[in-house]
């Protein structure tokens, strides 16, 4: 007689303790899942409420400073007018000045033995015309122009002998130049 044994039983035990241990290393494992899902969802959610609420406080920044955005514009408008206005008022100054300052200038220069007997100016041109003793003199005087800083191009146009006085022969000249308003720094000094 042979017996035999019925493991059936058994097996479907453990089975049935296999599949209960699965079900709950499942269930385990989604819970952990689950449990890592909220809490990186509540992460993104305070996240996303951080950063919402820095943008609306950068679009509340950007809104109080586009009314200094403006005060600046209309700031530097006004300063570009002044600035205009101050321009026309210094070169309204050195207008006023100008002719004096070269009449000045020229009295300085005029060397001794040598006149002007006339002075015409055609916008920035200066055309003077004289007599001297010699011509060495003129040359002084071509020289003392070409060093100021009033006159530019200094040019002698041409010479000739003039009349004859107490026996010397005075020497006619003629004298073309540029007029220009020096650096404020020199006008400055002329000033002192």
């Amino acid at each position: 007689m042979t017996m035999e044994i019925n493991l059936l039983p058994h097996r479907e035990a453990r089975r049935a303790a296999d599949l209960r241990e699965t079900l709950a290393v499942l269930v385990l494992g989604l819970a952990v899942v689950g449990g890592g899902i909220s809490l990186t969802d509540k992460g993104v959610q305070s996240d996303l409420a951080a950063a919402e609420a820095s943008v609306a406080q950068l679009k509340a920044d950007i809104a109080r400073y586009e009314a200094q955005k403006k005060l600046v514009k209309t700031f530097k408008k006004r300063k570009k007018q002044l600035r205009s206005k101050l321009d026309v008022i210094d070169s309204l100054e050195q207008a006023r000045n100008g002719p004096v300052r070269v009449l000045d200038e020229l009295s300085e220069r005029v060397p001794d033995r040598l006149w002007l007997t006339s002075i015409s100016t055609k916008g920035k041109g200066i055309k003077l015309a004289g007599q001297s003793l010699d011509t060495g003199v003129v040359a002084e005087f071509l020289r003392g122009l070409n060093a100021s800083p009033f006159f530019r191009n200094v040019d002698l146009d041409k010479t000739s002998g003039g009349k004859v006085v107490k026996g010397v022969r005075l020497v006619n000249f003629e004298i073309r130049a540029d007029m220009v308003s020096p650096t404020k720094e020199i006008a400055d000094e002329a000033k002192s």
